[in-house]
């Protein structure tokens, strides 16, 4: 009698240059955060806060500066210590899911609510394919 064994199913992170990391995962960022809102938008989301449109160029916005700030900071902190590329995954996943909380407290509709917070969301994945492929880089070299 044998038994059967599960096999591993893991998605492989490839190994990232600091460019790589830094810049893909920005517009990997940019691109989903954008079919979100569009798929918002496509949902009834009219993405205003107090009569202001904040989309498309909120979004843009949004999702470039903090990721250019946590993931370029964590880039150059990498050239003295690789073990912070695994530090800023975590700090940059729940900063990304924490403010969460602002989004939801903004006086938007649901659907625009609902997209926005998506858009935190997608970014836990992101950062974390970032810093993790540039320190497999690290590490190999």
């Amino acid at each position: 009698m044998s038994v059967a064994q599960p096999a591993d199913r893991v998605l492989p992170i490839p190994a990232l240059n600091r460019p790589t990391a830094v810049f893909g995962g920005i517009a990997v960022a940019l691109v989903l955060n954008l079919i979100v809102w569009l798929i918002g938008a496509a949902a009834g989301g009219e993405f205003t806060s107090e009569g202001e449109p904040v989309a498309p160029g909120g979004v843009i916005v949004m999702s470039i500066v903090p990721l250019l700030i946590g993931l370029g900071a964590a880039a150059l902190l990498s050239y003295k210590w690789v073990a912070v590329l695994r530090v800023a995954a975590v700090v940059g996943s729940l900063l990304a899911l924490g403010t969460i909380a602002l989004t939801v407290a903004a006086e938007f509709d649901t659907a625009s609510t609902v997209a926005l917070s998506l858009m935190h969301v997608v970014l836990v994945p992101v950062i974390i394919v970032a810093t993790e492929g540039l320190h497999r880089k690290l590490t190999r070299s």
